[in-house]
């Protein structure tokens, strides 16, 4: 596959990171000399976070908004996205440029490559690559919610947190269980005023919590009852749902050799965000192996150092731009009235329901997110 150009720029993932990548290379790429590829499993974006609401709640048609077409991010349609999974990258270690594969068997090559794949989930986040299976995965969601007595939500991280808020929002008296292998709700990066602050307000409204305590398989919906590793039961449970943290999204580059991913999954790069082996390859989201939390704001810092050093690639000047970390922050709602916010500045503090509805809750930044994508 190529343009009118002789060389390709290549973004694996369409993604916030991939998208972002694209629509900032799309103002700066020479389209004479470049064509800018966007492989994604979609021919839209959608907004993850957003998801958990979207899998709950019908009434909020986040189908109709949270989905984004990836053809308006071009900058004078300098750009093009192709549907397609990639599924093995032929490169040489130290060698310059190389090709993708999808699963179809085409092949296409690239001058620079850049991989923005993020996480997989399991549960109700788990969202289908064929866009025909989606919206059936939606509604099988929204009926399973719907039918349950007793949710039992296994994992108490950020996705955990959002969907018990989202279930008691639509549905008051239903029983919510949150159980979790740690000894308090997220983990000790945000602090333990979010911490606290967060499972006082999820008890406020009924949702119940088994704290250093692990489900190990997850059974069909409708089977009643479940036993944690410890030998717990919880026997009216009749809705088990994982909300685990997501895992890398990087199957594909295991063709690069042993020695491109680290024990977890994770893309091992330099500061300058390429592949210690492949000065070609850029990679950036949650798919690189750094020590921070993985989260969409961290973009607001990988996407200059990896668009700076493409730029810098590509016109034959060694990448000197580099990645230092980011200050860790997050919002997490609680419903759509509340939640809390955590700022890593000045030694960390947090923020209450007012902020958390004014800057995510009320609608997932969705109208945000549609406005980035050009719609």
């Amino acid at each position: 596959m190529s343009g009118k150009a002789e060389q390709n720029v290549v973004i694996v993932g369409g993604g916030f990171a991939g998208f972002q990548v694209a629509k900032q290379l799309s103002k700066k790429l020479d389209a004479r000399r470049y064509n800018l590829i966007l492989i994604n499993s979609r021919s839209y974006a959608i907004s993850l976070p957003a998801t958990v609401r979207l899998v709950v709640d019908a009434e909020s048609k986040l189908e109709e908004t949270s989905f984004v077409k990836l053809d308006r991010i071009y900058a004078n349609g300098n750009g093009e996205t192709k549907v397609g999974v990639v599924t093995s990258i032929e490169a040489q270690p130290g060698v310059s440029g190389g090709a993708v594969v999808l699963a179809t068997g085409e092949r296409i090559s690239y001058a620079v490559l850049i991989l923005a794949t993020g996480s997989k989930w399991t549960g109700p986040s788990a969202i289908p690559e064929n866009e025909g299976d989606v919206l059936p995965f939606v509604n099988a969601w929204r009926q399973k919610f719907a039918k349950a007595n007793h949710v039992v939500i296994v994992g108490g991280g950020a996705v955990g947190i959002e969907l018990a808020g989202e279930v008691k929002d639509l549905y008051p008296t239903k029983k919510v269980t949150i159980v979790h292998g740690g000894n308090q709700l997220i983990n000790a990066a945000y602090g333990s005023s979010l911490r606290k602050g967060l499972e006082k307000r999820l008890h406020a409204r009924g949702v119940q919590f088994m704290f250093n305590e692990y489900i190990d398989d997850i059974p069909e919906a409708g089977v009643v009852g479940i036993t944690t590793r410890s030998g717990k039961h919880i026997s009216d449970a009749d809705l088990v749902v994982s909300a685990r943290g997501g895992r890398p999204n990087t199957d594909y580059v295991t063709s690069l050799g042993e020695d491109a991913l680290n024990g977890h999954g994770f893309v091992k790069i330099k500061p300058t965000m390429q592949l210690l082996n492949h000065p070609s390859i850029f990679a950036l989201g949650d798919i690189i192996d750094w020590t921070e939390q993985k989260q969409a704001a961290k973009l607001m810092w990988h996407v200059p150092v990896a668009v700076a050093n493409v730029v810098s690639f590509l016109n034959g000047v060694t990448p000197t731009k580099k990645y230092a970390g980011a200050t860790e922050m997050i919002v997490i709602t609680n419903g759509k009235k509340g939640g809390m916010g955590y700022f890593g500045f000045f030694g960390g503090f947090t923020l209450g329901d007012w902020f958390a509805w004014l800057v995510k809750s009320r609608d997932f930044m969705v109208s945000h997110f549609r406005k980035d994508l050009g719609y």
